[in-house]
């Protein structure tokens, strides 16, 4: 084992949805009912996620209701599906905290290249270089109708434009140097007209002229991340990403994808340190077994069976299940043009265990996809430390089954064991996310271009 390995260390998210994970979290007698819109609960879990020292917090974000709130039975909407917009909230969330990433969920299907890297820029400016931005191309089918379509452009279209738009908002980043302004009051000079970048960009979808009228951000470019694992989601990743938000349900299918996604990164003259793998970890963690699995059972008996059966509906694609035996199996359902990946390890989930929809809905209620793990403490830090350790993760995204507490209880009852084994910070290494993640400050690609060719 390297030095360098010795020392390695996991990095930590929070990823804190209004409620917490459950589909039945709002429902908890200790969470806030309207956790969504009360600015005090997400300032109280940043604080205390920043005081833990985790890497970042992390929202997810869709522009739609993911319920159907034209249903006679509503019962499905729930706290998590109103919530504030991500990167308003996190611009207030940067005036109380100091060191801990902010991470926004933004869309490159209902977006403009322009207003994403203006909002991004400003907020790590806002922030002191702490800015992360999720790039999703929308899961949500629901998303389309609020921006003038019918139905998504197809999975493989959206990727395409992704990858274009991310190529934009990178340019536009880097309108600037980071010298590029005098501000010179006394000859009047501003700034430095040679160390300006016009971005001139004319593509497949976008034409966008530049420059931002932000400076450069502090961090050169706000750290790039990515939740998608199919083909096209990996490629993307591979080329653009940074930290890779993925799912998996066993250590052998998480190594394969922690080293194919590695692997692809040569191809695009990157090293692997450049790029941190994050699966998502939803953990009901107790000081005994059994009071973990209470904890559980408690949680799970607030999922109505029309809240569990639309969740699992959207999980898989958007196909309506009420007309199924909910004790019978999963039927074949066509393909989706939704989430490929997702789809598919649920799929899977339902064969290799042979469970029901019912069991299927409960088991997906809490970490949609994601490893659940209900244990003590043991049981937790053993699994974070072997998928660390053994080649499948370089940092966990935490899921929290219910807000504030299953924060709460992660912090108090896991990270000091992680910091016993020598696996968990106890000070933050940076000022900047980049930093803190142990990832490099990218350089201007225009300085960089205009210096080789002088």
């Amino acid at each position: 084992m390297s030095h360098n390995a010795r020392n390695r260390q996991v990095r930590l998210g929070a990823f804190l949805p209004a409620n917490g994970h459950h589909v039945a979290s709002w429902r908890h007698p200790n969470t806030p009912s309207n956790a969504g819109h009360d600015f005090q609960h997400y300032k109280r879990l940043a604080q205390a996620a920043e005081a833990a020292k985790f890497d970042a917090l992390f929202l997810a974000d869709s522009a739609a209701t993911w319920s159907d709130v034209r249903k006679p039975d509503t019962r499905g909407l729930n706290g998590n599906d109103t919530h504030f917009e991500p990167i308003t909230l996190l611009s207030a969330l940067a005036a109380v905290t100091d060191h801990i990433g902010l991470v926004a969920t933004v869309t490159t299907t209902y977006n403009e290249p322009y207003h994403l890297a203006r909002n991004f820029a400003s907020l790590d400016h806002l922030s002191g270089g702490r800015a992360g931005w999720n790039l999703v191309t929308s899961a949500n089918a629901a998303e389309a109708a609020n921006f003038g379509k019918d139905e998504h452009l197809e999975h493989s279209r959206r990727y395409e434009k992704a990858e274009e738009f991310i190529d934009v908002v990178t340019g536009l980043w880097d309108s600037w140097d980071d010298d590029a302004f005098f501000r010179d009051k006394e000859s009047g000079r501003y700034f430095d007209p040679d160390k300006l970048h016009i971005l001139e960009h004319k593509g497949a979808h976008f034409k966008v002229r530049g420059p931002l009228n932000v400076a450069r951000p502090p961090q050169g470019h706000p750290v790039k991340v990515q939740a998608g694992s199919s083909e096209p989601g990996k490629e993307l990743a591979a080329r653009t990403a940074e930290v890779v938000f993925t799912a998996h349900q066993t250590l052998e299918l998480a190594q394969a994808f922690y080293s194919d996604l590695k692997g692809r990164l040569s191809k695009y003259g990157r090293v692997p340190d450049e790029l941190k793998v994050f699966p998502g970890l939803f953990p009901v963690v107790g000081r005994t077994q059994s009071e973990a699995e209470d904890k559980f059972a408690r949680i799970q008996d607030l999922t109505l069976p029309v809240v569990g059966l639309s969740l699992l509906s959207g999980m898989i694609g958007g196909f309506d299940l009420s007309g199924f035996d909910l004790d019978g199996p999963l039927p074949q359902l066509p393909e989706s043009n939704g989430g490929k990946s997702r789809q598919a390890l649920l799929y899977e989930l339902a064969r290799r265990e042979n469970l029901t929809i019912r069991q299927l809905y409960l088991r997906t209620a809490g970490a949609r996809g994601h490893k659940q793990l209900v244990g003590d403490v043991k049981t937790i830090a053993d699994h974070i430390e072997e998928w660390f350790t053994q080649g499948a993760a370089d940092g966990f995204n935490i899921m929290p089954p219910t807000l504030p507490d299953g924060l709460t209880d992660f912090i108090e009852l896991v990270i000091p064991e992680l910091r016993k084994r020598g696996l968990f910070r106890t000070e933050y290494e940076g000022k900047t996310l980049r930093e803190n993640l142990g990832l490099s400050r990218p350089g201007n690609q225009f300085a960089k271009r205009e210096a080789v060719a002088a």
